[in-house]
């Protein structure tokens, strides 16, 4: 019953700010990197956040929720506070990366760190190696997932195929909060969106992806690489579009179109397309995990179809 209560909260949540911000023209305006072509109202990730956080102090309330986990994942709270103010008044960079590091911090400490990084052969248990790269990894894919948040459905499609997804291998209910949650949300931006979510949503499902990989990695280090392997549509073409335009010399700060994602809707593809598309990506991702006992070479084997899915992109609509 709470989980329909949190789905019809967004659900609802959602409408309202969409009136709100429609009523008060608080729209996200068309720029170089918009991939739509009328301005939409940009706050749904309001309603988003302010669900999980509903559900997660249920869960802690209930005893449903391991503490560490618990604050770790509240002190999302920062990140979207931030995020809000910085889609109503663009903040500077420096700013939002001030934010970033105060979260990564926040989270690391109620993590108690990142233990070890696991391979096939070695691993690295040495806990500053571990820890500034886990912070690092937290920064990473807060911006990454604000990057790929550029077209109708992806961002939140994304998140509930990761929810079910971390539902069905590891369980709890956490998973379920952020399933309806987002859910709610998706309704009015799946397809033809009435409304987009914003950063104060896109930065704050970063930093829970971020805190579930190092959460289960301490659990055990191969849950790290199936996170890797789950979260690998997303991370995959951000990273490696970021690395091609730094071998192309260009400058970093600048907006561009060049993920895979927006060079696919470049090419002609609907929105919805590109979103189905990359859920059934991520479905192949998933088997890879069931299936294969053997994590790293599981990971080999999705490497390898993320990269053979980056090719098929590169034929649509190339990198330049």
């Amino acid at each position: 019953m709470m989980y329909l209560f949190l789905l019809l909260l967004s659900f609802t949540l959602t409408y309202f700010i969409k009136n709100y911000y429609i009523k008060h023209a608080l729209l996200d305006e068309i720029n170089e990197r918009s991939s739509h072509s009328v301005p939409t109202p940009h706050g749904g990730g309001i309603a988003l956040s302010i669900v999980w956080f509903i559900g997660l102090f249920y869960l802690n309330y209930v005893g449903e929720i391991e503490s560490s986990l618990f604050f770790a994942l509240l002190v999302g709270i920062i990140i979207s506070i931030v995020s809000f103010f910085d889609d109503l008044y663009e903040l500077s960079p420096k700013v939002r990366l001030f934010a970033q590091a105060v979260v990564a911090f926040g989270g690391l400490y109620f993590l108690g760190g990142f233990h070890s990084l696991g391979f096939e052969f070695f691993s690295i248990d040495n806990q500053i190696f571990t820890n500034i790269f886990a912070f690092f990894l937290i920064v990473w894919f807060i911006n990454l997932y604000n990057f790929l948040d550029g077209i109708n459905g992806y961002a939140g499609s994304e998140i509930v195929f990761l929810s079910l997804a971390g539902f069905l291998l590891f369980g709890g209910s956490h998973f379920i909060v952020l399933a309806v949650a987002t859910l709610g949300f998706l309704v009015w931006n799946y397809g033809n969106a009435k409304i987009f979510m914003g950063d104060v949503g896109s930065t704050l499902l970063g930093y829970n992806v971020a805190i579930f990989t190092l959460y289960y990695g301490n659990e055990n280090p191969q849950n790290f690489w199936i996170w890797i392997i789950l979260f690998g549509v997303f991370w995959f073409d951000a990273t490696l579009t970021l690395i091609r335009r730094k071998l192309n010399k260009e400058q970093l700060s600048i907006a561009h179109k060049k993920h895979a994602y927006q060079r696919l809707t470049q090419s002609g593809w609907n929105h919805s397309k590109v979103v189905l598309s990359a859920m059934f990506l991520n479905s192949i991702l998933f088997c890879i995990i069931y299936f294969i006992s053997d994590i790293y070479y599981a990971a080999l084997i999705a490497f390898g179809v993320l990269y053979l899915s980056m090719k098929y992109v590169d034929k649509q609509k190339g990198f330049s």
